[in-house]
């Protein structure tokens, strides 16, 4: 039986790869963030994603490149990928929003939906769903929440003041922006040229109430590869999931 749902999701995709990675280094040296391999896995996170995508019904996905962008670009023209690869790379600094309009300008079905990430998320979670769950509340944005694990432990006082319990590296109580977005075909055109959509196109559409929010399930996987300890964390993680 047709899922109706399916012929609003999107099966394409831009991928924002152009970060510098400076607090990745030395291992942003010759390569771009998303170029990083989480050890032990044998694949970068680009790898990852473009594999997590095509699962998840992409068939074009644009690439947007800055930082070192020949390596990654090389390694698309070699690599055994499942979607249909575009890259881009700015000209000239466009900002986060400008950046994101212009990798936005070629994708190949302007009038359907589409997804984005940020090139450094290391994630696994149900894409269709969160594109239904955009569908349902007629937005014009989504954007993936999650919790991230505060890196301390943490204390559990009563009412007197007494410690009760001591947490090693509880979730946050706050949700977070994950770096997973879904896009109806108008947002494109909220997009300023220059500058940062986080900072304009956002505000405006939480404030007309067509910005969602879509919390990442209890028990699936999330990581922002910021610093070597991402790094060496991510791979225990994935390590212990056995993947």
């Amino acid at each position: 039986m047709t899922d109706p749902s399916a012929a609003f999701r999107p099966v394409q995709a831009v991928v924002l790869a152009g970060g510098q990675g400076s607090r990745l280094r030395p291992y942003t040296d010759d390569r771009p963030k998303p170029m990083v391999e989480i050890p032990g896995t044998g694949t970068p996170i680009i790898g990852h994603q473009l594999s997590w995508l095509a699962e998840e019904g992409v068939t074009g996905v644009v690439v947007s490149c800055g930082h070192l962008a020949e390596v990654l670009q090389k390694w698309l023209e070699t690599a055994d990928l499942s979607v249909s690869v575009t890259t881009v790379v700015e000209t000239e600094p466009l900002g986060r929003g400008g950046g994101l309009k212009y990798a936005a300008a070629h994708l190949p079905y302007p009038d359907r939906p589409w997804y984005a990430t940020n090139g450094d998320i290391w994630t696994r979670f149900s894409l269709r769903d969160m594109a239904d769950f955009h569908t349902e509340r007629d937005a014009v944005a989504t954007l993936a929440l999650a919790r991230p694990r505060i890196p301390w432990g943490a204390v559990r006082t009563d009412g007197f003041g007494h410690i009760t319990d001591f947490i090693e590296a509880p979730p946050s109580t706050f949700e977070i922006n994950a770096g997973v977005y879904v896009f109806s075909p108008e947002f494109a055109g909220l997009l300023p040229e220059r500058g940062d959509h986080e900072r304009t196109t956002f505000p405006h559409l939480a404030r007309e109430r067509r910005l969602a929010g879509f919390p990442i399930p209890q028990g699936s996987y999330w990581r922002a590869i910021d610093t070597a300890k991402d790094l060496t964390e991510a791979a225990k993680e994935l390590a212990a999931q056995g993947r």
